[in-house]
Formats: C-alpha cells, structure tokens, sequence
C-alpha cells in the first residue's frame, strides 16, 4: 500500500510535518493574480530554477522537486514554464536577494524560488517562495514541508497547489489521488481490478485481484475509504473497503436484490445507490453507522446514478421516466424530482461539481459520447469531449478538471482515462500501465 506522510488526522495517513511558515509577511497582497475563467487562453509564464541543495543529500532532490512541481503547474493548462536556458539570473542561495529585473527581462511573472536539506531519519526539508517579479515582492509567505524523502513526489506536490493557491487564490488538486478500474486483456473478455494512483499516474497500487468484475469505485470525502460495486458473488453488491489496509466488508447483501453506483454523502455518513429489487431500480440511502436504508424513489423507471449536491441536501440522479436517460435532482430525503437535463439525447453518470456550481454528466447524442458540463437548473449545458465513447467524468478535488474515461472503436477498442478543464481545453490523456476506466478523484490530500 502507497505510504504518504500526514498531518496525524484522518485525512492523512501517515505523518506529516507541515512546518509553519518562517518568515514575516512582507507587506500587502500581492497584485499578480490570475483569474480563472472560461477566457483564460495565455498561459501564465513563470521560472522555477532547480532547488538549491543545502546539504550533500539534499541534491538528490533538488532538481526532481522542481521538475515535478512545474509539471504540475504546467499541466494545469494555466501555467508556463520558461526553461532554464533561457534563464538570466541563477538562484544560488535562498537566503539571498532577487534580482527581480533579470527574471523580468525574460517576461517570468512569477518566480518559484526553493532549497532542500536532508535531515536525520531518511527525512527531507523543502522550504519555498513564490514572488511576483514585476511587483518586485514575494506573494505570501515562504513555507516549508518536512517528510520522508522518499515522499518527495508528495512533497513536490503540496508545493505546487500552495503556488497554484497563490496565484489563482483557488485550491490546487495536485495532491490527489486516483481510483479507477484497471483493464487487462482482449474486448469482451477483460480482467478488472481496482486500482489507485497519484493524480498525475505515478504511484500506481492495485487493491483488489482480477478474479471478479468491479465497478465505479469512489473515495469518501476524508479519502481513506472507498465504495465500489463488485460481482464476486454473481451478483453486483456495493463494498466498502479501507484503503490503508484494504480490509472491505460488504454494505448491501439481500436475497434476490441488486445493488450498485455508490457515492458517499457529503458527510461520510451515509451511502446513497441503486437497489435493483423485483425487476425495478430506485434510489436507496443506507446510515454506514446502523447500517438501516431508506427508499429516496419510486417509481417504474430505472433510477440510479445518484450523487449528492456538496451540501448533502440535494440529489441528481440519472432516470427514464421520461422515456430515454435524463437528469433529474431532487431532495436528499426523496420526494418530487425535478428533470435538468432537455437537450437532444441520452444523459447518464450526473456528478455534481464540488464547487456546487455544475454537474458534469455523459451525453450520447447522434452516435457520439461526450462529456459535458451544465448549471444545476440545466442551463448553460455545455459539450467538453466527443468521441467515439466517453463516459464517467469525476470533478478534481476544486471543480476545474474532469477526468473521464474514453474506448476506441473496434475489436482491439481499449479504455484510457483522459482528463480536461471545465471549459473544455487541455484536453490530454492520463497515463496508466493497462486499459482504465471508471476514474474517480480524491479529496486534497486524500
């Protein structure tokens, strides 16, 4: 099982050493800020020079830590790198003043300035600041992280969403992981296992074996639990697995039912899926703590898909009641339901944004498979994708990428895991060692 080092809480799972910040803050608010909307199409250029090595075992990370940081940022579509040929000044001690009219020279707007030491105990010290160069001024504080060096991708990480937070003034999501379902073999005959990575594909740890099919596996909101739906009895039951030890008990397990696509409530508390029972599909919430359910729908039509609104008051769930697959929300206790969804095809697998502002869903319309975006009143729909299939989106942890999966045409047709900005650019896949599906993010720091 990945190890990560933690803060000691829940959501950690491992120690963390999150050291306070060790300067005083120098002045004001900073004036670079990079706003984040649907018109953004220049990429904001910053420098990110290798971090300085303070001691001998700190050089063995130096470069990696700023490597990867600015694989982050670049990644995201909002950033730009400058690379160090191009590079006027160095940074040769941390301690030491920046020569902000260089980095200008070259157009840096923002400048990631870090050293590493390696302490006793196989532990690493990364401390960093982040400055606006035009302004002449560092944005923030200067912060440093302690963990185990062999965490440092963990650590390159944090150091990414803390720029990424001070610049946009958003959360980053590059500390998050990815559950999904690893794919093996032909079309028609694939082995299927759950699988968890670090969001940008490394780090890659199987949890389950291939000798049963599963399905839709989601973290809980402190990221230490999963659901998933497995067929190992034959029939589809929900599970719930701990993810440190990967110890799992099943949730739903009556005669004669069905049971599948589970999401957590907002809370953790409780579990909300679809019970197949008698020929019949509706929506059922079940208390993790007395382990009792309760029936949210009824009605004839095929009802599942269901996620909660972020403030566990609302449901948007996927049903035919209509005649084909259309969106609906309703209240989390049940009752009258609401169709969102009216544009022309078949809408499924609703996700509601963390930022509660969107629902991202899958839409066939015209042989196509897209992935689309729309207001909670269905307005503003909006197509992301379009291929030949794709389908399943799940929302980064601070609602500005989707990752989905996507199988191409054919005998050979395999499923990979793409992922994409709410506005629909930076489209680019995400890479795993076999076929994957059914991707599912954590929380930050899950």
């Amino acid at each position: 099982m990945m190890r990560y080092f933690g803060k000691g809480t829940l959501l950690f799972r491992l120690v963390l050493l999150i050291q306070l910040a060790f300067f005083a803050t120098l002045g004001a608010a900073a004036p670079l800020r990079l706003e984040i909307t649907e018109g953004v199409v220049e990429p904001l250029a910053f420098a990110a020079p290798a971090f300085i090595a303070e001691n001998a075992g700190g050089a063995d990370y130096a470069s990696q830590l700023a490597e990867l940081v600015v694989q982050d940022l670049t990644s995201s579509g909002l950033f730009r790198a400058i690379p160090s040929r191009a590079h006027i000044s160095k940074i040769t001690s941390f301690s030491s003043p920046v020569q902000f009219s260089d980095w200008a020279a070259i157009n840096a707007q923002a400048l990631i300035a870090g050293a590493v030491t390696a302490e006793a105990g196989g532990q690493i010290t990364v401390k960093f600041r982040v400055y606006d160069v035009f302004a002449g001024q560092e944005m923030g504080q200067g912060l440093q992280f302690t963990g185990r060096a062999d965490g440092w991708r963990r650590i390159a990480h944090k150091v990414a969403d803390v720029v990424y937070s001070r610049i946009t003034g958003e959360t980053g999501y590059f500390d998050s992981r990815v559950v999904f379902v690893s794919e093996t073999g032909r079309k028609g005959s694939r082995k299927k296992r759950l699988a968890v990575m670090d969001y940008d594909g490394e780090n890659v740890q199987y949890l389950t074996d291939s000798s049963a099919l599963v399905l839709a596996p989601r973290f809980s909101p402190s990221g230490d639990k999963l659901l998933y739906t497995s067929y190992e009895s034959g029939f589809p039951r929900i599970y719930l697995m701990d993810v440190g030890s990967a110890r799992r008990r099943v949730l739903q397990n009556s005669n004669g039912t069905m049971s599948f696509a589970p999401r957590f409530s907002p809370d953790g508390n409780s579990v909300v899926y679809s019970l197949e029972k008698g020929g019949n599909t509706d929506i059922y919430i079940m208390s993790l703590s007395s382990g009792k359910q309760r029936r949210l729908t009824n009605s004839p039509a095929i009802e599942t898909a269901p996620s909660f609104s972020p403030d566990g008051t609302q449901v948007v769930f996927e049903s035919d009641r209509s005649g084909d697959p259309q969106l609906y929300v309703m209240p989390a206790r049940g009752g009258s339901a609401k169709r969102v969804s009216f544009g022309n095809g078949r809408y499924g697998t609703p996700v509601w944004s963390p930022r509660g502002d969107m629902i991202a869903f899958t839409k066939q319309s015209k042989g196509r498979f897209h992935i689309g975006v729309m207001r909670v009143d269905g307005s503003q729909e909006r197509l992301l994708t379009a291929s030949f299939l794709d389908e399943g989106p799940s929302w980064s942890p601070n609602g500005r990428v989707i990752m989905f999966a996507r199988e191409t045409q054919g005998a050979n047709g395999a499923s990979s895991l793409y992922s994409v900005d709410v506005s629909g650019r930076n489209l680019k896949p995400v890479r795993t060692p076999d076929g994957a599906s059914d991707p599912a993010w954590s929380p930050l720091g899950g």
